[in-house]
This record gives C-alpha cells, structure tokens and sequence, in this order.
C-alpha cells in the first residue's frame, strides 16, 4: 500500500511539475523543433496557399523551413505568473532569413534582367529558385526575445495565440 502511495504521490507530483508556465511554454517550442504534426500541417498550409511557388520550390521552401525549426535552440529568461496569466520571457537563436531575404530582394533590383526568361520577360520561377538556394545555404543566426504570454484554464496553463511578429521572429524573418 505504502508504494501505491508513494507511485500515486511522484504521479501527481509530476503532473504538476509539468502544469507550469514554464514547462508549457518549453512543450510549444520543442513542438518545432521535433516537426510535431501541428507545426509540419500549418506549415503546410502556408506554404501551399503560395502561389507564386511551384511544387518543387515548394517542397524545397517545406524542407529548408523544417531544418530551421529543428535547428531552433532557446533559453527561459524569466516567468511572471500573477494569478491565471502568465508571460514566459524565452530568447530564442534562428536562422537569420530576413537577412537572406532582404540581400536577395536588393540583387533582384540590381540585375533584374538576370530574372528574365528567354523572351525577356522577369521569370518569378528563376528568381525563386535563386532566393530558395540563398536560404538554404544560410547559415548566419540571430537572437530574438519572444515574451509568451499564457493562461490557466481548469488548472492547466495554455499559450494564448502568438503575434504574427512572434511567428515571424520564430520563423527568422522578423
């Protein structure tokens, strides 16, 4: 009786342990980092709804953002609870594609003719392929801090919806 006790005990124990700001906010963002199949179908979506993309840039945009989820590392700077709202205040390192981005956008504008097709005309497939290339090769990170906001609902702590700036800076382009 007294282990059934003792298991019952480091059960509940553990599940509270668990219930914390803190270890919830770390489920959602190890949910990036091991392709959970919440963040591989909004990605996805995304992805799908693109359609400047055609299907092998878009596998090749799926798999190079798949490697940076997994390459995404963070550290818990802080955890404020005051009653059943919480903020967790997390610094995260990410490929810096925004970086990326703006570099391929500048030598876009600069060489544009080399975007044309054979009849001259700017190619949105020739200059995809170029900027996808560039983002696969990234390699430069940046550091953002993400302040994820949380609330108690029934005794378990929930991340509340992120802002589109926190989505952006998760996915390196904020």
């Amino acid at each position: 009786m007294k282990k059934l006790v003792l298991l019952l005990s480091l059960f509940l124990i553990g599940c509270e342990l668990s219930n914390t700001p803190t270890k919830k906010t770390e489920e959602f963002l190890k949910k990036y980092q091991v392709l959970d199949s919440a963040v591989v179908t909004d990605l996805d979506e995304v992805v799908n709804e693109d359609t400047t993309l055609n299907e092998s840039q878009k596998i090749m945009y799926k798999d190079i953002m798949k490697k940076h989820y997994q390459n995404l590392s963070y550290q818990i700077k802080d955890e404020i609870v005051d009653g059943n709202e919480a903020v967790v205040v997390v610094e995260i390192s990410v490929t810096d594609f925004k970086k990326v981005l703006e570099e391929t956008n500048n030598y876009l504008n600069n060489n544009k003719e080399e975007f044309d097709d054979e009849n001259g005309n700017y190619s949105i497939v020739k200059f995809n392929d170029y900027k996808l290339n560039k983002l696969k090769e990234a390699k430069d990170k940046i550091v953002y801090t993400i302040e994820i906001k949380l609330t108690k609902e029934n005794d378990n702590w929930k991340v509340n919806n992120l802002s589109q700036t926190d989505y952006d800076k998760i996915n390196g382009v904020y």
